[in-house]
């Protein structure tokens, strides 16, 4: 068996890894790169393979920076399902349109500026009708059941409590009478936080990719993290006159925040909570997120059982149209705007900045991880000046990050999900983290549990056979 790395190695965004046998090829994740200047060459790039040969896809989640190059995949010939579960089919359908539609848009704006011709490089990697074509190779999955892609293959989805319908994949895979069970944890939620359940433990593996975003931290804790949101938002709100301005992704991070901000209300901490969510994938994803109520853990189902009751609810207004978008610039205090993309680099959450982060009585809540390259990533690194629409915006406003909103497992949390193997596996993996998080993770996974680790790098081929376990 060959196993290649594709992306998301010694770096965050990207996922791609390819599975082959002398009969067999198969993807886990075709994610698109974010970030840095260079990441729009490098997803115009030409895959390190023919697509046509894919016998199938497994995709953990939604997330762009997972399922982005699907479409693209599909446009280069790839005519295989995607196996994914029924909730991250169901935002596939939402993420991919929105994808391709910020491309095109932002083919738009440089053919403005260039005033008619474009270069190959400001041209949409996929369009529509890909997405279209994409969507209908989409088949869903049940969590917890197996199912078998193929015949040397056998794999289950189990639930990664990372985002709605986040899944660890375990895959088996026969090869001239021999099995090989790989795992591939997806990107793993931290336990304990609200809405969805903790992430399901695995026994074991022969090889396991493990991510590693937070693999050198530890985050905030809930409750703290919590009393900082709270704090930001009622002194810029109530004290300064301000708005908050809280860049966020559509899918997991704004229900999560409206989550907060409702029991927060609840509980008498916070007041005369005016919200504005200007996004309309995250309408949709929300719109998503109620289906899938069996998935929610029990304090999420007992805080939309006191919402279905209460009366002294927050005002909620989810923005459809660009025109309501536009009048939120209008407000000068008092508004809570919560608007994708979660790291600034595209979307409505780029005028929301431009028109507040000059106002040193606004607060720019950061609630998950920013790329290196990205204007999020900026702004936390302690920007005094960005570029927005081509003007020069000082960064007076306070810039707050709560790290403890995190939907990914910090160290403690990724150690905890590890020690449930009952023996090491054979040959374990770091992936999905930047270069210093993945090898500072994977020399504690060497010292805690004597385990077998590398730290792949992009590009890198193994190979593995069963017979005599060695890579």
């Amino acid at each position: 068996m060959k196993i290649s790395f594709l992306g998301a190695a010694r770096e965050v965004t990207g996922s791609c890894y390819l599975i082959e046998t002398q009969t067999l090829r198969f993807l886990v994740d075709c994610g698109m790169v974010q970030g840095g200047r260079e990441s729009t060459a490098r997803n115009r790039e030409s895959f390190a393979f023919d697509p046509a040969t894919i016998d199938f896809v497994l995709l953990t989640h939604a997330h762009i920076d997972h399922s982005g190059m699907l479409p693209k995949l599909t446009r280069a010939g790839f005519k295989g399902p995607i196996h994914t579960t029924d909730a991250t089919a169901d935002l596939l359908e939402v993420l991919l349109p929105d994808s391709a539609y910020i491309q095109e848009s932002e083919a738009k704006w440089a053919r403005r500026k260039s005033r008619g011709a474009i270069s190959d490089a400001d041209m949409p990697v996929y369009a529509i009708d890909d997405v279209k074509d994409c969507l209908t190779q989409i088949r869903p999955v049940k969590y917890d059941t197996d199912i078998t892609p193929h015949p040397q293959v056998r794999c289950r989805f189990r639930d990664a409590g990372h985002i709605l319908g986040s899944a660890i994949i375990e895959v088996w895979v026969t090869e001239q009478g021999n099995t090989t069970k790989i795992v591939f944890s997806g990107d793993l939620g931290q336990p304990g936080r609200p809405i969805l359940r903790d992430p399901t433990p695995i026994e074991d593996a022969d090889i396991l990719f493990i991510e590693s975003t937070y693999g050198n931290r530890e985050h905030k804790s809930q409750t703290s993290t919590i009393e900082e949101l709270a704090q930001v938002v009622e002194n810029t709100l109530h004290q300064q006159g301000g708005n908050v301005i809280v860049p966020a992704f559509a899918v997991g991070r704004t229900q999560e925040i409206l989550y907060h901000l409702h029991r927060l209300t609840r509980q008498g901490q916070l007041r005369d909570l005016k919200i504005f969510i200007d996004s309309p994938m995250a309408t949709k994803a929300t719109q998503i997120t109620k289906k899938h109520f069996e998935l929610f853990d029990k304090q999420a189902r007992d805080l939309v059982d006191w919402h279905d009751n209460a009366t002294n609810l927050p005002y909620l207004n989810f923005i459809a149209s660009v025109d309501e978008s536009k009048a939120l610039n209008r407000i000068r205090s008092g508004a809570l705007i919560i608007s994708a993309s979660g790291m600034c680099n595209a979307g409505r959450i780029r005028h929301h900045l431009r028109n507040n982060l000059a106002r040193p009585e606004c607060s720019v809540l950061i609630t998950g991880y920013q790329a290196q390259g990205t204007l999020g990533r900026r702004l936390v690194d302690g920007a005094k000046q960005v570029r927005l629409f081509g003007e020069d915006i000082p960064v007076r406003a306070g810039i707050h990050t709560l790290n403890g909103f995190s939907a990914h497992a910090d160290q403690p949390a990724l150690l905890a999900w590890a020690a449930h193997f009952h023996t090491p596996p054979k040959q374990t993996f770091v992936v999905h983290g930047e270069a210093d998080a993945a090898l500072e993770f994977a020399g504690v996974l060497r010292n805690k549990f004597d385990w077998v680790v590398t730290v792949p790098e992009q590009g890198m081929s193994v190979e593995w056979s069963a017979s005599d376990d060695n890579t």
